[in-house]
């Protein structure tokens, strides 16, 4: 799929909580050809340090033009990006990588842990658009409620059923959110769409093979290029032969394609 090039505009500047951010921002060829689990490489200041663009998945698209990140300040690239304000421009290139197949006649289940919420909200709209309320879930866990407050009502404002659960049990049940898994109807055909820390994903993929569900993961990798030139994303794959590269081949694969070393 063809990658664009865009000095896109930031329209909104919004702080979800402590060190977590939206940004809003005018990407009208991006924004059109994005789809839910692909993201974007952006350069967060104009200089030379940090040097590389960091990627983001992209959290939503609204209006044709408008394209939305969701990020957590760990370093001086999203400390950067978190200081900018709406009429500073960006540059952001983009759409890359593997998007979610959205799944037919199937229970749809989406588990996120974290920051690795924010292809969800994407997923779930375009799912929305060829299934009723009834056929998607969507669990959620974070270390804490503050984590995942706000994001969690953009699901339900959705009408979709949330189900919370944190580390500290400040929102929600206190668990993992792979706790909640265990709920689920075992007489349904389901698909399971995961975005989260490896580790998750790797507790993820192991509860659906036990109960042959099918699941579809978005790893989260650190990416130098997102083109696969730098071979800095390289997953093991199931067969041991070789690697998958998370920003080419993913970043969503199926479970069954990587090794959960």
């Amino acid at each position: 799929m063809q990658a664009f090039k865009e000095l896109a505009e930031i329209v909104r500047k919004e702080k979800v909580a402590e060190d977590l951010y939206r940004l809003t921002v005018k990407a009208p060829d991006i924004a059109e050809f994005s789809r839910p689990g692909q993201f974007v490489m952006v350069r967060t200041v104009e200089g030379m340090d940090p040097l590389l663009r960091r990627p983001f998945s992209v959290h939503q698209v609204s209006g044709g033009d408008m394209l939305q990140i969701f990020f957590k300040v760990i370093g001086k690239g999203t400390k950067a990006l978190a200081g900018m304000e709406p009429g500073q421009q960006v540059d952001i290139l983009g759409p890359f990588g593997q998007s979610f197949t959205m799944a037919e006649d199937s229970l749809h289940i989406l588990v996120g842990g974290g920051i690795g919420t924010a292809p969800l909200l994407f997923l779930a709209k375009h799912l929305l658009k060829k299934n009723e309320v009834y056929s998607l879930r969507v669990l959620l866990g974070a270390r804490t409620g503050n984590e995942i407050a706000r994001v969690a009502e953009d699901f339900t404002n959705l009408g979709l059923t949330v189900d919370i659960i944190t580390e500290d049990g400040s929102l929600g049940r206190q668990g993992l959110v792979t706790d909640l898994m265990t709920e689920l109807q075992q007489d349904k055909q389901i698909m399971v769409y995961g975005c989260g820390p490896y580790p998750m994903l790797r507790a993820v993929a192991g509860i659906c093979r036990e109960n042959s569900w099918a699941c579809q993961v978005s790893l989260e990798t650190m990416m130098a290029c997102g083109l696969a030139a730098c071979l800095g994303c390289a997953v093991m794959r199931a067969d041991m032969q070789g690697y998958v590269y998370v920003c080419k081949d993913g970043p969503v694969l199926d479970m069954n394609e990587v090794a959960w070393l």
